[in-house]
């Protein structure tokens, strides 16, 4: 395309404007759609593997919802004006994101829950004995919520770091000016602060939530019924590999690539009301 003579950039063409990533990718998927739908074989494995689905999209919707409040109150804490908060913050941060996501896994299903298990049976001892409560078992605490609790963990820590970043990105001055004009502390993050870094974590947000959807396959270690482990199960009793991990990083595909555009979405229209 031959540039304009005032320098200027001409619009881009049709042919420019098409996300050819896209198309591929669509391209893909109807590829394998027109496959489990065409062929007995690959539809008795999605029909086998739908069933995880459930679990892998609540896993994964749950421990990042749960993980991004967590990183919030941990942001906060390291933004705050007491040397104490600010401390513990970083010493948060710093120790769970060393520790790899499948070790933390291990430690808080084997480990961790064991032990808040024992503490809560010695604390209601006394209750136990006179017959008011009956002791808990560590078979009481699901290995769905253990590994939804290690996943909160250890994406916390990285979404807090995220946090803080985008609240330190608001110019100084404007918070001192929403002070001038007497608005209180819980009023200048809402309406000042959350706003504008919103527009700074919400790309890492959406990488992230990309990363947990992912790493949610990091559950059937603990033989929690997600689409990885059925698919596992699945394939080791039919020995269609090929096939069952074809399904299974179709379905894992679909379920990203849909959060990316959507997130890109978002990131389109926060940008069309800045310009406005």
């Amino acid at each position: 395309m031959t540039p304009p003579r005032d320098g200027r950039r001409a619009p881009p063409t049709l042919i420019e404007r098409v996300p050819w990533w896209l198309v591929a990718a669509i391209g893909l998927a109807v590829g394998f759609a027109y496959a489990i739908a065409a062929d007995d074989g690959y539809r008795t494995i999605f029909l086998a593997l739908a069933a995880g689905i459930r679990t892998t999209v609540f896993v994964s919707l749950v421990a990042f919802l749960l993980a991004a409040l967590l990183g919030l109150v941990v942001a906060l804490a390291a933004e705050s004006k007491w040397r104490i908060l600010r401390e513990l913050a970083v010493f948060y941060v710093e120790i769970l994101r060393g520790v790899p996501v499948l070790v933390l896994l291990f430690y808080v299903a084997f480990v961790a829950a064991p032990g808040l298990v024992w503490l809560y049976n010695a604390a209601i001892r006394p209750l136990v004995d006179l017959g008011v409560a009956m002791p808990a078992s560590v078979r009481d605490f699901d290995l769905l919520w253990r590994a939804i609790v290690a996943l909160v963990l250890s994406y916390s820590a990285f979404l807090a770091e995220i946090f803080r970043a985008g609240i330190a990105a608001v110019p100084r001055g404007q918070v001192e000016a929403a002070r001038a004009l007497g608005l209180r502390r819980g009023q200048i993050f809402r309406l000042v602060v959350a706003p504008q870094a919103l527009r700074t974590v919400l790309p890492p947000l959406g990488n992230d939530f990309v990363a947990m959807v992912k790493d949610s396959s990091l559950v059937s270690v603990l033989g929690v019924q997600d689409v990885s482990q059925l698919g596992k199960v699945y394939s080791a009793s039919t020995f269609l590999f090929f096939e069952t991990y074809s399904i299974v990083a179709f379905i894992y595909l679909t379920m990203t690539v849909s959060l990316s555009l959507a997130v890109r979405a978002l990131e389109r229209r926060l940008r069309r009301s800045e310009q406005r």
